[in-house]
């Protein structure tokens, strides 16, 4: 039987989603020569200092933990190479230079959140849920000079449910995560492992780009069904909103949707928010969509039906983009 022990790892990551990761190989006692995460930064509104998910679970398991500032820092680079790990293990960090990513003798591996080589880029799961896809999946790879190009080594597929969120598919995704990189990992330091480059001729990739606020402008042209697949490929972040404006005001407040339902595909003249009952609905002329969690600006996330207790649609419209 193999002894993990006698096989070492650098882990490199920063959010919750690759503390899943390192947790099973710290559990499945491998030699975890150090951890590499993001510097501590200011967040939210009181902008205070916050440790990433990864430097927590370092610190609380006693892990060796390194935060460099500047993945380029030649004292940095020489720290790993006097590591002497057997492996590098990247889940959700920064692109690694050359300098980094070819120090171990084994190679350097990432787990991307999709099946490569579709979804390539920064966001996998949420175009993958915006773009009305039944499947996706997990892939471990060699890194290479370019991003998500490396050769291919695992991958995992899950299926999409019709009405699941980017949220709930990154949260079972961390998981399927964690058991396909383990698997990888065994099969490295058993000498097992194929890698199989990626194959792009003939097929059309869709990318997978970083999100920015304004691409979460709902677009009420589309279809209702495309509406329906994008308000889930953005949530629960960044988020899918419109503009909605007081009848007696000329300032509009951005209103979110974090959670909907294709209530009909009956077209209808314009676009605007409307009670049903003690629904929430968003007319637009390709159909209906039943808003069920949203959040109007300057007051908290909660339920369509809790919010109508206090909002009267009739008084406000939307403002079509």
């Amino acid at each position: 039987m193999t002894n993990n022990k006698n096989f070492s790892i650098v882990f490199m990551g920063t959010p919750q989603f690759a503390v899943t990761i390192l947790d099973k190989l710290h559990i499945e006692d491998f030699d975890i020569k150090a951890v590499v995460t993001a510097t501590d930064k200011p967040a939210g509104r009181g902008r205070k200092i916050q440790e990433s998910d990864v430097k927590k679970y370092a610190v609380e398991n006693g892990l060796p933990l390194l935060q460099p500032s500047n993945l380029k820092d030649e004292s940095f680079q020489n720290e790993l190479q006097q590591l002497n790990a057997d492996l590098f293990v990247v889940v959700a960090f920064r692109m690694l230079p050359k300098s980094i990513w070819s120090i171990p003798k084994k190679g350097t591996i990432n787990l991307h959140g999709s099946l490569l080589p579709q979804y390539r880029g920064a966001a996998p799961i949420n175009w993958a849920v915006i773009n009305g896809e039944k499947k996706t999946g997990v892939t471990t790879f060699f890194i290479n000079e370019k991003i998500d190009t490396g050769d291919l080594l695992l991958q995992k597929e899950m299926e999409i449910g019709e009405n699941e969120t980017a949220g709930e598919i990154h949260d079972r995704m961390m998981h399927l995560g964690a058991d396909t990189v383990l698997e990888t990992v065994k099969m490295i330091q058993s000498d097992k492992i194929n890698a199989i480059p990626q194959k792009t001729e003939g097929i059309a990739l869709n990318p997978a780009s970083k999100i920015f606020k304004n691409d979460c402008l709902l677009n009420f042209d589309m279809s209702i069904k495309d509406l329906h697949n994008f308000i889930r490929g953005m949530s629960p972040f960044p988020t899918a909103w419109f503009h909605i404006k007081k009848k007696d005001q000329d300032q509009p407040k951005i209103f979110k949707v974090y959670r909907a339902q294709i209530q009909n595909n009956h077209p209808n003249d314009g676009v605007r928010i409307e009670k049903n009952d003690n629904e929430l609905h968003l007319k637009t002329k390709n159909g209906v969509l039943n808003l069920l969690t949203i959040q109007l600006e300057g007051k908290k996330r909660m339920d369509a039906k809790q919010f109508l207790t206090g909002f009267n649609p009739n008084e406000w419209d939307v403002v079509s983009n």
